[in-house]
């Protein structure tokens, strides 16, 4: 936890960030009650120990400000022998607890273990906010659901390791729902009510997602004005997630490596091994083990990672899930903005369902986010749609004399023959055109030959 001290007298104000220190927490010294309150606008603190005798300011106008500024911020008053009247009254006003001048180190551990606790229950509070917050916007419960066998597999690796410490690797596409899955994962896991933190590994340079990782001291790099603690800290106890993990840039791989086995790491521009109690469960696009191969990624990395690995198919293999999902977005965004839809008509899901959708889960919900705003009728039309469907579907009408369509006056053998071609055109290899079409892949060889594609 970052602490403030806000105290005039400069021994007192040391010894009690010395204090705080030793407890392995970060303490910010600020001599008035002005310069607390510039502390606070420039940085991040959980907590603040203001005197309320201040020289010529006044501590309960300064715990006023602070909390004007930062509502649930607690905050702990010091007060000198004599005092206790003016303390009770700062409580009164929205602080916390009180220490008197001068206090034991036993006192001290008890006003911190108070503050530990209304520190985690704001963070409880937070963590909830944020999920039903993004449940609103992609309910993972939907989206879990599946007809897909090879999701249904996925997702059943991944619950069962929920509870165990294991590390937890999810492979695929961009948009397929991997943080979906993970902060699933999370909450099925013994650690539900403790932090989901997420760090995106592409976002940032390698100096600065090093500081985001592990935290940094004053002075480690320029711009680093004050002490901060990354995101291994901020997790503890919880879930650390690494999202496009592929990505990480390889100065900073030994140290995951280390975070991984040791469960240790330093802070950046500091020489003190911290301890870390976090499970990790990384997610990436990439092919690892092609990156290991290019020398880009390390290979002790990925087997440490790759303890329990799942991968969540593309949209294009989930035939039996894309209408589900498809009316779970329209429902969603029609509550947004206050619309009455009667669903899609035939031709919209008809052109749904035919699109391969390259861009996923995440492609998907903007077209139909897009087409409930566009709508013109009670339902959405093909007219709605993004342009790339409307034209898949115009295209594939002006070509029914080579492409004919279902219920077309043409034999089955032709129909099926049209149809494989469409799928063998939509997929990388023959194991997932054959798990689009539901058969083996000796029988698809087969077929293929028959039509003369090989």
């Amino acid at each position: 936890m970052d602490f403030l001290v806000i105290d005039d007298d400069k021994t007192f104000r040391d010894a009690t960030c010395l204090l705080i220190d030793a407890e392995d927490h970060y303490a910010q010294g600020a001599s008035s009650g002005e310069l607390g309150l510039t502390e606070l606008k420039e940085g991040k603190f959980d907590s603040v120990l203001l005197d309320l005798n201040l020289g010529p300011e006044n501590g309960l106008d300064i715990l006023e400000q602070i909390l004007k500024r930062q509502p649930n911020l607690p905050v702990i008053i010091f007060t000198a022998q004599g005092s206790v009247k003016n303390a009770v009254e700062a409580m009164r006003r929205g602080a916390v607890d009180f220490l008197e001048k001068p206090f034991t180190r036993e006192q001290f551990h008890l006003v911190l273990a108070r503050v530990q606790r209304f520190h985690q229950l704001n963070q409880n509070i937070e963590r909830l906010e944020r999920e039903i917050k993004d449940s609103n916007a992609q309910n993972p419960e939907v989206l879990l659901e599946s007809s897909t066998p090879l999701v249904k597999e996925a997702l059943d690796t991944l619950l069962r390791a929920a509870r165990t410490p294991a590390s937890i690797l999810i492979l695929g596409e961009s948009g397929t729902g991997k943080s979906v899955v993970a902060r699933a994962v999370h909450q099925q896991s013994h650690l539900a009510d403790r932090p989901f933190i997420t760090v995106s590994c592409p976002s940032l340079s390698r100096e600065l997602l090093e500081s985001e990782l592990f935290g940094h001291v004053k002075g480690a790099f320029t711009g680093a004005l004050r002490d901060h603690w990354g995101k291994v800290k901020t997790a503890e106890s919880g879930t650390l997630f690494l999202d496009e993990i592929g990505d990480l840039p390889m100065e900073i791989q030994p140290k995951l490596l280390r975070l991984l086995q040791e469960r240790e790491y330093e802070r950046v521009g500091e020489n003190v091994t911290r301890q870390a109690d976090v499970r990790i469960i990384a997610a990436t696009s990439r092919d690892l083990k092609k990156r290991v191969a290019e020398g880009a990624f390390r290979e002790d990395l990925y087997f440490r990672l790759n303890v329990i690995t799942a991968e969540m198919p593309p949209l294009r293999l989930r035939q039996g899930d894309l209408l589900h999902f498809a009316d779970h977005y329209l429902e969603h965004f029609a509550a947004l903005s206050g619309r009455r839809l009667d669903g899609f008509s035939r031709e919209a899901s008809a052109a749904i369902r035919a699109y391969p959708w390259p861009g996923n889960l995440r492609e998907l919900r903007n077209a139909v986010e897009r087409a409930v705003i566009l709508a013109k009728g009670k339902r959405i039309d093909l007219d709605d749609l993004p342009a790339e469907l409307r034209d898949q579907t115009v295209a594939g009408a002006n070509g029914s004399d080579a492409s004919p369509q279902v219920g077309s006056l043409v034999s089955m053998e032709r129909l099926e023959e049209a149809h494989l071609r469409k799928v063998l055109e939509r997929t990388s290899n023959l194991a997932e055109a054959a798990q689009v079409l539901g058969i083996d892949q000796a029988t698809l060889y087969r077929k293929r030959k028959r039509i003369g594609l090989e």
